[in-house]
């Protein structure tokens, strides 16, 4: 007989819960080895529906103790004015292109920092010259994202 096992964890309490297929309109249910008889208002036409859980992409490395790895741009400046992260935090989105003109106050990165997602703005007006991130990235504090000229 075919079933199915799922881990819940409700409220704090883990709860491992075995279905089996129905039969009819009554299914068996095991909930940490309490076995329980379930029975449906209507029995079950064709398969059932299987919900999978999308993983959320990983955006950052992470170490063995789960800290986000904090790196050096893999591109090097070129010289003109470099937009900096206030905070460490990792790379959400940029609105924004190389070639792009930005007014001072403009939105140009996008950085997620303890739960928080916060708009990083230039000071000065410019044309974006050279991006030195990625999304995803992570980047520590007063590093470089991109260049102004």
């Amino acid at each position: 007989m075919s079933h199915k096992e799922y881990k819940y964890k409700i409220n704090g309490i883990k709860f491992n819960v075995v279905v089996e297929e129905p039969k009819g309109n009554t299914v068996h249910v095991e909930v940490n080895g309490v076995p329980y008889t379930v029975e449906l208002d209507k029995a079950p036409v064709g398969k059932p529906n299987v919900i999978t859980p999308v993983k959320k992409p990983e955006k950052a490395p992470r170490t063995e103790t789960g800290e986000k790895v904090l790196g050096e741009p893999t591109l090097k400046p070129t010289p003109g004015y470099v937009v900096k992260a206030p905070l460490p935090g990792t790379i959400m989105s940029i609105p924004v292109k190389v070639g792009d003109k930005v007014d001072a106050g403009s939105t140009v990165c996008v950085l997620e920092a303890m739960k928080m997602e916060n708009d990083i703005h230039t000071p000065k007006a410019g044309v974006v010259k050279q991006i030195l991130v990625q999304v995803g990235d992570a980047v520590p504090q007063d590093g470089d994202i991109m260049i102004l000229e």
